[in-house]
């Protein structure tokens, strides 16, 4: 029986604006960079700014479909040794969201927490989170981690510091819309 989450009803998104972004903050993690710097921090606000409404929607199923695709990498990755992808991702993907509380307030930690375990069981995160409304701005910020600490833990367990986003990367120029 089809879900109405189900993958295949879903916008793609800009998917590679989205890993553009996700990409840029890896990078400024590895390099030691907690706090964005001043003039990245200017260009990112004149993009964000420059982008019309259905723009902004595209950014956000992008981001989305990374999750998705995250995630799937991340299940197929566990149950090759016999894991549940849920149970080993979610308590730290939780416990590091609940270490910034300055970017992720405590409220939206259940929303993007359903948002990995959706697509860690296969459906859609934008349609599971379409189901409860708008996008909310306090939910910007924290959708962004869950792609980055998403892809870091990918990164982590390969031990390659660019898997994620060459994995993705490698998707989108293999994909017949490319």
């Amino acid at each position: 029986m089809s879900s109405p989450c189900d993958p295949q009803y879903a916008p793609v998104g800009d998917v590679g604006a989205a890993l553009m972004v996700i990409d840029s903050r890896l990078k400024a993690i590895y390099d030691g960079k907690a706090e964005t710097d001043p003039e990245q921090q200017q260009l990112s606000d004149q993009f964000a700014a420059s982008l019309g409404p259905d723009e902004v929607k595209d950014m956000l199923d992008g981001a989305c479909t990374l999750i998705y695709m995250f995630m799937q990498w991340l299940r197929m990755a566990h149950e090759d040794h016999d894991r549940d992808v849920i149970e080993y991702v979610v308590p730290s993907f939780v416990a590091s969201m609940r270490m910034m509380p300055k970017s992720i307030c405590p409220e939206v930690i259940p929303t993007m927490t359903g948002l990995v375990v959706a697509a860690g069981t296969g459906l859609s995160p934008n349609l599971w989170r379409k189901q409860y409304g708008d996008w909310s701005e306090a939910e910007m910020n924290p959708l962004e981690a869950t792609a980055v600490l998403l892809a870091e833990h990918i990164n982590r367990l390969t031990d390659d510091r660019d898997f994620a986003t060459r994995m993705i990367s490698e998707a989108l120029s293999s994909s017949p819309e490319a």
